[in-house]
């Protein structure tokens, strides 16, 4: 069992090891090209404050480069008996380099190493999701503008209510997506602090250079007061997984409807044929597995704000082991959405309306509003024209006239789609990647 970076003089039992490690260490692996870039940063402040000569930083970020392009060709492990992926990092320095690598924790705790990390790792995710959502929506205003002309029926309480039609359905969708990337712009600016510095949650005897660290990683800030970035911990992966839950609340609804309209009952859609499989004794079957699949991953992610909520609830100030726990059910969401999203924008691209929907005469009925308004138009009172129309209705002599004029906003003839990608133009505005971007191949090109 190798030494912890806390052992003094008392070893783990083999039990207690496994019981407190947990799956840390598989958890670890989504934080390690994070930690090695934590660390560049780190080191390259403590240099400048002389707790490192130059020689040793060069060294030090040469040997974190190459750590860091394992990390990238996926051969980076962290091996049995080492804890976590920080250890395995320090490790690492140490066998290569000697005393020099056990320079580098100088100033710093694994409080703030992880808080940094995940901070590091989260902002690469939603610069990720943000492009997925991006492209889905494009998809979406795309088949709307596509379809914006085909009919369909609108439903309140599953009943046939109105007249809709696919522009106004796709747009829906693409609409809502906008109001999402406002909570994922919401989570990215929570996330984008820096905590580096604040040491186990109260700081350093070391003069730190904090604003400097936050410069060298591309923050907008940082978390200013030290015993707050450690209460920052449990509390930005909530506020992010509240903005994914929001995603995933999207993509689950638009994937019951597809699921809804794909069925021979309603029939107004038709999936990609490699989106649906088959049944093993059903020769006619082709189930919406992809889209079933979808609404269920968007489903399990909607809990997720809860169940952080819940692991985190009623902790006083200060760093708990509790807080571990939170990785195993937050990591492994990120990839789960992007799959949804991915799959999602290639359905709605290859999906294929059908035009003909209303020439069932079970829709007729959705026209009766219409037939409503064109009396109150004519001058008489809304409720006399109500009942008369729905008179008409119950003895089978309403003829329902399907050439409907919709002109207001956001209706039937006014998509206002030009005014939707507006909006989503300016909130994706918000999140200016491009100095996340810049600062990191700064660090990583320092020589």
């Amino acid at each position: 069992m190798a030494d912890k970076l806390w052992t003094k003089n008392v070893q783990m039992t083999e039990e207690i090891e496994k019981f407190t490690v947990g799956r840390d260490r598989e958890m670890d692996m989504y934080l390690a090209k994070y930690d090695v870039l934590g660390s560049m940063a780190h080191i390259t402040m403590l240099q400048s404050i002389d707790l490192l000569t130059k020689d040793e930083l060069s060294i030090l970020l040469k040997e974190l480069r190459s750590i860091y392009d394992t990390v990238e060709r996926g051969e980076f492990e962290i091996e049995e008996g080492v804890e976590d992926v920080h250890s395995q990092v320090e490790l690492m320095l140490t066998r290569k380099l000697g005393d020099v690598g056990k320079k580098i924790h100088s100033g710093r705790s694994r409080n703030d190493q992880v808080l940094v990390d995940l901070k590091l790792f989260i902002r690469e995710q939603l610069r990720e999701l943000a492009g997925l959502v991006r492209n889905l929506f494009d998809e979406l205003i795309s088949q709307s503008e596509r379809y914006k002309n085909v009919l369909m029926p609108g439903y309140t309480h599953l009943q046939v209510a109105m007249p809709s039609s696919f522009g106004l359905w796709f747009g829906a969708y693409a609409e809502s997506l906008v109001d999402d990337m406002q909570y994922l712009l919401a989570a990215w600016k929570i996330t984008n602090r820096n905590p580096l510095g604040s040491a186990a949650g109260y700081g350093s005897s070391f003069p730190l250079r904090r604003q400097m660290t936050t410069d060298l990683l591309g923050f907008d800030s940082m978390d200013y007061n030290v015993v707050y970035a450690q209460m920052g911990r449990g509390k930005t992966e909530r506020n992010v997984a509240f903005s994914m839950a929001s995603i995933a609340g999207t993509l689950a609804k638009m994937a019951f409807d597809a699921c809804m309209f794909n069925s021979q009952n309603f029939s107004f859609v038709k999936l990609p044929a490699d989106c649906t499989t088959g049944s093993s004794i059903m020769p006619h079957k082709k189930n919406p597995d992809v889209f079933e699949l979808t609404r269920a991953k968007c489903n399990k992610i909607q809990s997720l704000p809860v169940t952080v909520t819940m692991i985190m609830n009623n902790l006083p100030v200060g760093y708990f082991r509790d807080l571990q726990i939170i990785k195993e059910v937050f990591l492994p969401a990120f990839d789960e959405l992007k799959d949804c999203l991915q799959m999602a924008a290639y359905i709605i691209n290859k999906m294929e309306v059908k035009e003909n929907i209303l020439d069932n005469k079970i829709y007729d009925a959705m026209f009766s509003v219409e037939e409503v308004n064109r009396l109150a138009y004519e001058g008489m009172p809304f409720r006399d024209a109500y009942k008369k129309v729905g008179l008409d209705i119950e003895a089978g002599n309403f003829t329902p006239n399907k050439d409907i004029h919709h002109t207001h906003e956001g209706s039937i003839g006014n998509l206002c789609n030009d005014k939707i990608q507006k909006l989503m133009d300016e909130v994706e505005s918000g999140f200016k990647f491009d100095k996340m971007e810049q600062a990191i191949d700064s660090l990583l090109n320092v020589r």
